[in-house]
């Protein structure tokens, strides 16, 4: 993951946040579940077509998702049963939020399922490799961290300069080229991850 790199360099600017956030008694799971609330209320947001606010939401949504681990490792809390709750609602945010914009129209139903499916086979991978004992692997071209940060550049865009392109018959916003990006990066990062695992095991 491109995004992934900078974590290190991220950490300082969420140090602070992080130490309110204990001193408030604020649990790992409560992001986690705060995340899921988020992705939720930005799908919803999304199919009625209240764009702002569901750009506003799914920020909020990457914002918890980056704490929850944060504070966990602060805390020294991480356990497997969070990590794995962690992984469950990532999904389901994938879901809600992808499955909330092509749903209320913003993107063609087609192009919706294809960077649904390259989203969640990418990440599927990420974590089958530690099933099969090669530990989890999120190498690849396009991670969750650049997929959420592409949604917030390109929803403030698509807000500013609206635009369609008539390409093949479907009529594609800015949403709509992101889609696509999602769905070929997508199924191109599964690949690449399904080869690293393939070399891995015996």
């Amino acid at each position: 993951m491109t995004l992934d790199q900078y974590r290190s360099r991220a950490k300082v600017y969420f140090d602070p946040l992080v130490a309110i956030a204990i001193r408030c008694r604020l649990t790992p799971n409560f992001f986690t579940v705060a995340a899921l609330v988020a992705s939720a209320a930005a799908g919803i947001l999304f199919f009625l077509r209240l764009e702002l606010w569901g750009i506003v939401a799914v920020a909020l949504n990457a914002f918890c998702d980056a704490m929850d681990g944060a504070v966990a490792r602060e805390m020294k809390t991480q356990s497997r049963r969070g990590d794995f709750l962690d992984h469950a609602v990532d999904r389901y945010a994938d879901i809600f939020i992808i499955t909330g914009i092509f749903a209320g129209g913003m993107v063609p139903w087609q192009i919706g399922v294809l960077a649904l499916t390259g989203v969640l086979m990418s990440s599927y991978l990420g974590t089958q490799a530690q099933a099969v004992g090669v530990g989890r692997y999120y190498g690849g071209l396009l991670g969750r961290a650049d997929r959420l940060v592409l949604i917030l550049v390109v929803g403030v865009v698509d807000l500013l300069f609206p635009m369609n392109w008539y390409v093949l018959g479907f009529s594609l916003s800015w949403f709509g080229w992101l889609f696509i990006l999602f769905g070929i990066f997508g199924h191109i990062t599964a690949f690449q991850r399904f080869a690293y695992v393939w070399a891995k095991v015996e």
